[in-house]
């Protein structure tokens, strides 16, 4: 026998028993693991809508993330009445959330006369709401706008499909004339260092949204959990040690040879990332930390890109150790003329020592760059010295630099075949180059040093001679004496170009 919806739950307690009641499922309350959640917080956090973005980091298979966002969905527009999309990162992950709303909709207390229509690409109820089960496309994700947005096994998606799925929620009014706010919940194992799920973790770290987290053993939990431990230790044998550690023990992924040690890195990228955003638009992220100083020195590195890659203009202030970066640009799809003009525009403003990559970019470049910047080619011994030197100052602590996720993400997740390998699939980041850029200029610089007399004979000079003199002679305040001779101090300096 169906259960007749009146009121929606008021409190989690409520929320955890109509789960059960509804759909015959159990969301766990409790917890193993001391540093991890419970599954039902963040169910409980989505539901409720008690942050306007939720991420969720859980084990493969044995978490039950994709459950939990497709009961959550169902449950959403069952008492919502709101529109529901439920974006699987595989075509795996949507049969399996397909599946799970079948075998929701089929337990005995289910509301089936909620159910208006149903089909493999919809299930839509008599409420209003519809519920879109879809699969990670840019044609998909570029459909409806509702105002829940559920995104499953993100770290599967490519960061571009995704980047467009975000922007589907949007607030709606339900049959009920209430303002459904838009929310977004993601879901995933970290499997990859480089990839969606890595990316998302430090923005949401960046932004304070958020993060979910918990494993295997938190849903064995012995008082509501629904795995079984059995099951547990039948899939240990099934995978090797390293996937264990990574996919379901939630350990840090491997990516291989990191160009930067992660400490450094961390260190170097320690200055707050709140800023001045002067931009920050999909092609063009323009941050200024700092005004220019007259009483400060500046480098500007530059390295160029147009329809893939990335321009990356860097002002650092070189006064002192460890130097600070000050100002950050990055754009893309731009007319060279108008990325050219960025870069002489503050080289100006902070009077700065100019350097960008002139490799393959010389003639491009050359009718519009400031005329006092300095055209490195990046090739053979001298890109590797250049980019060598540049982990090294890293890994020495003379950098200093705001968070900004795809700054910090680009030094972090870096290979050392990134690096050095001349090969087609690897590419140099575009932030590690401008900065390697600017180190290359400071450390060819000049550095100040106090004069150092250099030893010789002990026959003393001219100079010696003629201060001997001076300061011997009895000669009146306001004269000057030069050999010997004692003459007014105005016409002597006036014949010697010298300053009384």
């Amino acid at each position: 026998m169906s259960i007749v919806l009146g009121r929606g739950p008021r409190t989690d307690s409520e929320l955890y028993e109509l789960v059960k009641a509804l759909w015959g499922h159990t969301i766990p309350r409790h917890k193993v693991c001391p540093e991890h959640n419970a599954p039902f917080e963040a169910f409980a956090h989505g539901y409720f809508n008690r942050a306007p973005q939720i991420l969720i980091k859980g084990s493969r298979g044995l978490s039950g993330k994709s459950r939990l966002v497709s009961l959550l969905g169902l449950t959403y527009a069952a008492v919502h009445g709101a529109d529901t999309n439920i974006v699987g990162g595989s075509l795996n992950q949507s049969v399996n959330i397909q599946e799970t709303i079948r075998d929701a909709f089929n337990f005995e207390r289910a509301p089936r006369y909620l159910i208006r229509d149903e089909s493999q690409t919809a299930v839509r109820l008599v409420n209003g709401a519809v519920i879109r089960p879809l699969t990670a496309s840019q044609k998909t994700v570029r459909g409806p706008h509702p105002p829940m947005l559920l995104l499953d096994e993100i770290d599967e998606m490519d960061v571009e499909i995704l980047e467009s799925a975000k922007g589907q929620p949007m607030p709606q009014k339900n049959y009920r004339g209430e303002i459904i706010p838009a929310q977004t919940i993601m879901s995933s194992t970290l499997q990859y260092s480089d990839k969606a799920m890595a990316q998302e973790l430090a923005r949401f770290d960046l932004e304070g949204l958020p993060v979910f987290e918990w494993c295997y053993r938190d849903t064995a939990n012995p008082i509501d959990g629904w795995l079984d431990p059995g099951f547990v230790e039948q899939k240990r044998r099934e995978v090797s040690a390293e996937r264990w550690r990574v996919e379901y023990d939630l350990g840090e992924p491997s990516i291989g040879n990191r160009a930067f040690d992660a400490s450094a890195v961390e260190e170097t990228f320690s200055l707050p990332a709140a800023t001045l955003k002067q931009k920050d638009g999909k092609e063009w992220q323009e941050y200024r930390f700092e005004d220019p100083k007259n009483d400060r020195e500046y480098v500007i590195g530059a390295d160029w890109a147009q329809a893939v890659d990335w321009t990356v203009i860097s002002v650092v202030d070189v006064t002192y150790f460890p130097v600070k970066v000050v100002h950050w640009t990055r754009m893309r799809r731009h007319p060279y003329p108008v990325m050219v003009g960025v870069f002489n525009k503050l080289m100006k403003a902070y009077n700065a020592e100019g350097i960008h990559d002139a490799t393959g970019l010389g003639a491009v470049v050359s009718d519009y760059i400031d005329r006092r910047a300095r055209g490195f080619i990046m090739a053979g011994r001298a890109r590797d010295d250049m980019l060598s030197e540049y982990v090294s100052s890293v890994e020495n602590g003379r950098w200093r630099a705001p968070k900004i996720r795809e700054f910090y993400l680009a030094h972090l997740y870096c290979s050392t075949e990134q690096l050095f390998n001349r090969g087609k699939e690897f590419h140099l980041p575009d932030e590690v180059c401008s900065m390697a850029l600017v180190w290359r200029s400071i450390s060819k610089r000049a550095i100040p040093a106090i004069p150092v007399v250099l030893g010789g004979n002990n026959d003393p000079s001219w100079i010696e001679d003629e201060m001997r003199f001076n300061r011997d002679a009895k000669r009146k305040p306001g004269n000057w004496v030069v050999g010997g001779v004692e003459n007014k101090s105005k016409e002597i300096a006036s014949e010697l170009d010298l300053m009384v």
